[in-house]
């Protein structure tokens, strides 16, 4: 209610309630603290190791303490959801609409001020997001682990320490075809502002990345289209003049799940998920879905507009929804996803199968172009969505792992926020930032203190999980125009996939889909072939790094 209400009322509710949650999650770790080391059958073994992991926000067993706990995180989450922006001349906007003007507007001092007054919201819950380390970390202690950045990197079938060894070798795979994106881009960039502005050997302005976070530039293809004009692919525009509306949109994203054979949505999705946003009141409109009643009365929350962004953004909570239906047959300590990050990547497989031919088949594209140019301006739009996307992926829990640590102290919070943001994404603060600001929280996955490694990782095994399921559904050719829609064979071995939930460490579930044992960034080189060497041409004679 919470996220659909935000009001005192509200808060106090959730704050209630969360604080029950955490009592009865600290009741039942410590109960299972008891069996560690005894023996017992795997799967028993296995519920115990899951409920040992706990939660992202570990209570401690203190009672006074975990109600404060409960009340910070109520609080921070709706002052997120209820922040707007004011500027000088009085008008006030709320995200969504200043999103929007960084999506649009070319001006650089519009985008400056959007980008800046968006930040004011932040500074008031810095040091509740402090107090709130401090108390978790004691909730990871009383846990049995050092600090909330072991427990976070515990929950991965593997210890911390090769936890972290795995992750940074998938993005060394990565990195650099990064690079080259992060050349070319700005160097039309600084063509388009002036090398005053932008400049050709460093760190690229933030607020110029067409994205409020900086974290995906696919805002940004107008001006970066390769070759301009050729098999331009509106959606939006079709979508429009097609009159879809947010549940029309939501029937094709479930559309292409029962093409593959799974099962349709019960009709309590479409009477209880909220898919518009109220006018009444103020609603947390990032976009999440909710497991209520154990599978039985899955929703989604998220604020729709009709365009083609959104359109992606269902397909990707859909993906959780039927994550969720597939595998409600478990018991309750196996009702998850193998890991956190099988969970993020589901929805965003199905995208990578919303190819031209596809959308023309739906009717929201007229023809399909195959040429060389086509297929590297397609390659571009998605490559400034997910490859742009994976730097920020992978610091944001860099950061709060530093955080959790003590490695970053209260008093960097910002300097060390911008450190990572430079060296892994390359970008830098417009405007000169002091420890009065407090940017990280702007983002929100950090005042709603939600882990963030699973998007980087599922943006990694959606490449991997598209070219095991085009190879089951028997595509021959290459990789990103494969469509598995309406392909029962490859529907039947994701659903598969999907009903084992967590009753198994998460290599056997990669196992089940792909026939590998561990995470591979390979398949997105594979992928992006094309406008690899395409990028590599155009940097030729540029300067690249920062």
């Amino acid at each position: 209610m919470r996220n659909t209400y935000i009001t005192p009322d509200t808060a106090i509710l959730a704050a209630k309630a969360g604080e029950r949650g955490l009592a009865f999650e600290s009741k039942v770790v410590n109960q299972a603290m008891q069996y560690r080391g005894t023996e017992m059958d795997p799967q028993t073994a296995r519920a115990i190791e899951l409920m040992l992991r706990g939660s992202s926000a570990p209570a401690p067993n203190d009672a006074e303490l975990q109600a404060e706990l409960s009340a910070i995180l109520t609080d921070m989450n709706g002052q997120y959801g209820a922040g707007k922006y004011c500027n000088a001349a009085g008008e006030c906007r709320e995200l969504q609409e200043l999103e929007s003007i960084l999506a649009e507007s070319r001006d650089y001092d519009e985008l400056l001020d959007v980008w800046q007054g968006w930040r004011q919201v932040s500074p008031p819950y810095r040091k509740q997001y402090q107090r709130f380390v401090e108390i978790a970390n004691q909730g990871a202690v009383d846990f049995g682990y050092k600090n909330l950045a072991e427990l976070w990197k515990g929950g991965y079938d593997m210890d911390s320490h090769t936890f972290t060894i795995e992750a940074r070798g998938l993005w060394d795979q990565v990195k650099p075809f990064y690079d080259e994106l992060h050349c070319h881009v700005r160097a039309v960039l600084s063509d388009t502002y002036g090398a005053d502005k932008v400049s050709l050997d460093g760190p690229i302005p933030a607020h110029l990345l067409g994205n409020m976070w900086s974290q995906t530039w696919d805002n940004l293809y107008p001006m970066l289209e390769p070759f301009e004009g050729v098999a331009s692919l509106d959606v939006t525009a079709a979508l429009k003049a097609q009159d879809y509306d947010e549940v029309r949109m939501a029937k094709t994203a479930e559309g292409f799940f029962t093409s593959l054979g799974l099962p349709a949505l019960p009709e309590s999705f479409y009477q209880n998920s909220m898919l518009k946003k109220p006018r009444d009141r103020n609603v947390v409109c990032h976009a999440s879905a909710w497991d209520i009643d154990n599978g039985n009365d899955p929703r989604i929350k998220q604020c729709v507009e009709v365009n083609e962004e959104q359109l992606g953004t269902l397909h990707h909570e859909l993906g959780h929804i039927y994550y969720y239906l597939m595998y409600k047959d478990q018991p309750s300590s196996f009702k998850g996803g193998a890991h956190d990050g099988f969970h993020e990547a589901i929805g965003d497989t199905i995208q990578l199968s919303m190819t031209p031919a596809y959308l023309k088949k739906m009717g929201l594209v007229d023809e399909v172009t195959e040429s060389y140019e086509a297929t590297i301006n397609k390659q571009m739009k998605l490559a400034l969505e997910k490859i742009a996307f994976l730097p920020f992926g992978k610091m944001i829990d860099e950061w709060r792992w530093k955080v959790f640590s003590g490695e970053i102290a209260p008093e960097d919070y910002n300097a060390g926020w911008w450190k990572l943001r430079e060296e892994y994404q390359g970008i830098k603060a417009p405007i000169a930032r002091t420890e009065a600001d407090f940017d990280p929280g702007a983002k929100y996955h950090i005042p709603g203190n939600t882990p963030y490694t699973r998007y980087f990782l599922s943006f990694i095994m959606q490449f991997q999980f598209h070219k095991a399921l085009c190879e089951a559904a028997g595509f021959d050719g290459p990789l990103h125009e494969c469509s598995i829609y309406n392909n029962k064979t490859a529907g039947t071995k994701l659903g598969t996939m999907l009903a084992m939930g967590q009753s198994k460490p998460w290599p056997d579930a990669m196992e089940a889909l792909t026939g590998q044992r561990s995470m591979d960034g390979s398949a997105i080189i594979d992928y992006f072939a094309p406008l690899n060497s395409w990028l590599k041409e155009q940097n030729k004679d540029r300067s690249c790094g920062w």
